[in-house]
């Protein structure tokens, strides 16, 4: 059984695996398709927290049949980190972004490949296509990994079938996050400026998906009933939501060198987020102005500055932060109110603490 805290280096090995076998099926394809294999193995293995698939592994060690080996629950959390790569690489071509982790996002890093070889045509355009289909790529993929079949008929392969109830979590959670996503883009097309809204985003495209739908997965894997499924739903779902109220202050409030993308940088992309639709609601008409003109467009360092002092003197900054800490006192108490052993409350306690006070 691994120790939490080493379940991200656990499923990197599973994730390196899955990707070392696959590569001769795309190289039998054509060697710039195994080239483009590369830069999605890269991109998952450089950098990520691995958040969800430590709470799958939580919320295995959480149901009764923890007696087997804990294989499946990393194949699963593994999984999961593949539509985390789809979502990551279509999200930064729907906000146009120019950097991830610190580097250049993948449609970028695309369309330089493109230019550095002269190739013909439009390098952006090259770019994006290319990152739609690596991210297309990752969602296959994923499914592959959670399904236990290798990319190629001799690669890797785990026999064991998924239970029926881990299949049901797991398509409900892939339309929610998909579903979630429309729904940002749809709110930032339409300038919905309303708690409500933001709320709505981030329950269904961050807090299920990175926390609820992982801890009930983790628990079908070990046999969990219906009723220890529905308290880790509500405890992720409150875990989920604070997790994405400290994204949206590191979004405009973060230090690049921690966060790895530029300051400022939800303001910039427009993203309609809690933090922004609270301050929005509560400063005058004059820095509601302030606030409504930096959205959606490069700001110099006094604009974002301005910007950060409407939100911090309307007291939207310090309403988000007493969110963040109602929500994780809600799922802490769920986690008491468990009926599990205490390593397994330990290990949910730990990773409660340490997703909603972070920096990056």
């Amino acid at each position: 059984m691994v120790n939490i805290a080493h379940v991200p280096a656990a499923v990197d090995e599973v994730l390196t695996t899955f990707f070392d076998s696959g590569r001769p099926a795309l190289d039998a394809i054509y060697p710039a398709v195994a080239e483009a294999g590369d830069v999605l193995a890269d991109f998952v293995l450089a950098g990520g927290k691995r958040v969800r698939p430590s709470f799958v592994y939580a919320g295995w060690r959480c149901g009764p049949d923890t007696a087997g080996d804990d294989t499946m629950a990393l194949r699963v959390g593994a999984a999961i980190e593949l539509i985390q790569a789809c979502a990551l690489i279509h999200d930064d071509i729907l906000d146009r972004s120019d950097t991830r982790r610190g580097n250049p996002t993948v449609h970028r890093r695309f369309e330089g490949l493109h230019a550095g070889r002269r190739l013909t045509g439009d390098s952006a355009h090259y770019g994006v296509s290319a990152a739609i289909l690596l991210g297309d790529l990752a969602l296959a993929w994923a499914d592959d990994l959670v399904h236990g079949i290798g990319p190629a008929t001799d690669g890797w392969a785990d026999p064991r079938p998924l239970p029926r109830s881990v299949g049901v979590l797991w398509s409900r959670m892939r339309t929610e996050v998909l579903g979630g996503q429309l729904l940002d883009i749809t709110n930032e097309s339409s300038r919905d400026e309303s708690v409500t809204a933001a709320y709505r985003v981030m329950e269904y495209k961050t807090a299920a998906y990175t926390v609820a739908r992982p801890l009930q997965l983790g628990a079908a894997l070990s046999g969990a009933d219906a009723a220890l499924s529905g308290s880790l739903h509500r405890i992720g779902l409150d875990l989920g939501i604070a997790f994405q109220l400290r994204d949206d202050v590191l979004g405009v409030f973060g230090d690049p060198e921690q966060t790895g993308k530029p300051s400022g940088d939800d303001l910039i992309e427009g993203k309609r987020t809690a933090l922004l639709a609270e301050g929005l609601q509560r400063a005058s008409r004059t820095d509601g102005e302030v606030l409504r003109n930096s959205v959606g467009r490069d700001l110099s360092d006094a604009e974002l500055t301005a910007a950060r002092a409407v939100l911090t003197g309307s007291g939207a900054l310090a309403e988000i932060e007493r969110q963040i800490d109602d929500r994780l006192q809600a799922a802490l108490d769920g986690i008491v109110a468990l009926d599990v052993d205490d390593d397994a409350r330990a290990d949910l306690t730990w990773l409660a603490r340490r997703i909603t006070h972070r920096a990056r």
